[in-house]
């Protein structure tokens, strides 16, 4: 009797579960974008160095750097922004065996030290006292990046 009460109260919250599709857990060793940007933040002085596990969301190439981050908005507070060099591209491009707008959705290992840098707000070039803070980590050489497992 007590089972055939509670059979329906057990269905209701059954189909009431929400399934979410989770990311593997990187391995040990690798830093998330949210880490490095909470450790980035604790000491913005010398921020964290490492080895950085992400999906690049978001490929912006500006006329001398090049930036892989893992939001599509890379103002977003918990955004981690790879920056190198443009003058790096061919190379980034043979190491990584693909063009650049290719990299979306794909997991990268970037080697370094992600440092919170200030970005002022400017209009016609002029800054306007507004800033935002974003978590960079500046590559120096396409080899410090690679595919993740």
């Amino acid at each position: 009797m007590r089972v055939a009460l509670l059979l329906p109260a057990l269905l209701l919250c059954a189909s009431c579960a929400h399934h979410t599709a989770m990311a593997p857990p990187p391995s040990a060793g690798w830093i998330t974008p949210a880490e490095a940007v909470h450790a980035a933040n604790d000491d913005p002085e010398r921020g964290i160095s490492g080895t950085f596990v992400f999906k690049v969301r978001n490929v912006d190439v500006t006329g001398d750097r090049i930036y892989l981050n893992s939001e599509r908005d890379y103002r977003h507070q918990t955004a981690l922004s790879v920056s190198l060099d443009a003058a790096q591209r061919d190379a980034l491009q043979a190491q990584l065996g693909m063009p650049l707008d290719r990299l979306l959705n794909r997991r990268l290992l970037v080697q370094g030290t992600a440092r919170r840098t200030t970005i002022a707000f400017t209009h016609e070039g002029v800054p306007s006292g507004k800033y935002y803070f974003q978590t960079q980590l500046r590559v120096n050489d396409p080899r410090q990046i690679r595919y993740a497992p």
